[in-house]
């Protein structure tokens, strides 16, 4: 059995739940989990459907994109989601999602603004737009890097999907359904024609404020922990 078995098992189940509440259609989306301790991630295989997988099936993949463990090669945007661990140490955990709203939201290129406070509180003060790159690009990569620096946990990817991160799989998890549940709302609101409310900036600043400190508690135990 190998001793990344607990992280295996944690993103196939992941992977499994996001296609069953239809977060993500047959092969699409892709899913991935920071090692503890090493700069190693186990990330779900390329073109699979995820009910036709296997624990053993899920790949472990080094920082500079060897494949250490798995039957099948890689997500071809493993290099998408090891550079967000590098760029953003407070994140465990990935979720690449295909959801159906937050998608309308990459076609239309609009990003979603503050309108919920449990929303902010968890994604942060704005759901931007990264630009278009091809699916499994350095160039869509690239593009991903320079957003990262605006602290929120949810990303728009135009014409494409969208990336949503957490400290944990269950708290990456909690921010797909936040983010389908603004996007599905921002959109039918958008639809009356009416003009839309959005959070004071004072509130939004503050609830930004404790999220930003619950990421800096994760940084500092990673580097306490010497990593």
């Amino acid at each position: 059995m190998s001793k990344y078995q607990s992280y295996k098992e944690t993103v196939l189940e992941y992977s499994r739940l996001l296609s069953q509440k239809g977060y993500t259609v047959g092969t699409g989306g892709n899913t991935s989990m920071l090692i503890e301790g090493e700069n190693k991630i186990a990330i779900t295989p390329t073109s699979m459907d995820y009910f036709g997988i296997h624990v053993e099936d899920i790949c472990i993949v080094d920082f500079d994109l060897n494949m250490l463990e798995g039957n099948y090669k890689p997500s071809i945007e493993t290099e998408m989601h090891i550079e967000v661990y590098k760029h953003r140490r407070d994140v465990n955990a990935i979720m690449h999602t295909h959801q159906v709203y937050a998608s309308i939201f990459a076609l239309i290129n609009e990003p979603i603004p503050a309108l919920f406070d449990e929303v902010t509180f968890n994604i942060g003060h704005t759901i931007d737009v990264i630009p278009y790159g091809l699916s499994g690009s350095h160039l869509l990569a690239q593009n991903i890097i320079h957003q990262l620096s605006n602290r929120c946990n949810c990303y728009i990817i135009q014409n494409h999907g969208a990336l949503n991160l957490g400290m944990s799989m269950e708290n990456a998890f909690r921010n797909v359904e936040l983010l389908e549940k603004i996007a599905r709302t921002y959109y039918y609101a958008m639809n009356t024609g009416r003009p839309i409310t959005k959070l004071p900036d004072t509130i939004v600043s503050g609830l930004c404020e404790k999220l930003y400190e619950k990421q800096d508690q994760e940084i500092a135990r990673k580097k306490e922990a010497g990593r």
